[in-house]
């Protein structure tokens, strides 16, 4: 133990972006954070996130809907995944499957902004199914869970103490205009160990 306590760990990078299996920063595209930022201010005057979870912390903003649908019901914020919920260590599935490729229209409050050019953006990219704003507040923890598809993360607000872990890599996704790639089929959580809260565009990959 004497030669782990020789040298202390350095922190100098901890607030960087490290690459590593199931996360990835994209080279293009690039978004203008300043743009997305007035954009989500000025939609946030017109309508506001979804609690979904109450007490726990998170709120969702949906940005795409299903034709001729409200776009806020329960499968519409959440959805399928997986979950290890105890010391059985027994994985169990949760909620109902969500079918992604069904969420081609945009909410209406989002049309003409600056969002709307963004999805567009990621469009380009892949394709992508349901695109929605998540908040995190702050000193708070998403469950420890595995989803069916990937995600597209762009993130608006955030702090150093926000961090994405997939399987056993973490990192900082720094709001400096990029995409980053997600592999949520594998075991993640995001996690806000900050004072402000944390804000991400995120974009269900359908292939």
């Amino acid at each position: 133990m004497a030669h782990w306590i020789t040298e202390a760990p350095d922190h100098r990078d901890v607030a960087d972006f490290v690459p590593g299996p199931g996360i990835a920063r994209l080279d293009q595209p690039r978004v203008d954070l300043g743009l997305l930022r007035s954009a989500l201010t000025e939609v946030l005057q017109r309508v506001d996130y979804d609690d979904t979870n109450g007490k726990w912390g998170f709120g969702v903003l949906p940005v795409t809907r299903r034709p001729g649908t409200g776009g806020r019901a329960p499968v519409d914020l959440s959805g399928r995944f997986w979950i290890r919920p105890d010391d059985s260590y027994v994985e169990i599935r949760r909620e109902d499957l969500v079918d992604e490729a069904g969420y081609t229209e945009l909410f209406p409050e989002f049309a003409g902004t600056y969002i709307e050019e963004v999805v567009d953006l990621l469009r380009m990219e892949v394709g992508i199914g349901r695109v929605r704003i998540n908040l995190k507040e702050p000193f708070n923890a998403n469950s420890w869970h595995r989803d069916p598809e990937p995600r597209l993360h762009v993130p608006i607000h955030t702090n150093p103490g926000c961090l994405f872990v997939v399987n056993h890599h973490c990192t900082h996704l720094p709001a400096d205009g990029s995409v980053y790639f997600t592999d949520t089929r594998g075991y993640h959580t995001a996690l806000n160990g900050g004072d402000t809260p944390r804000v991400h565009l995120v974009a269900a990959i359908t292939g």
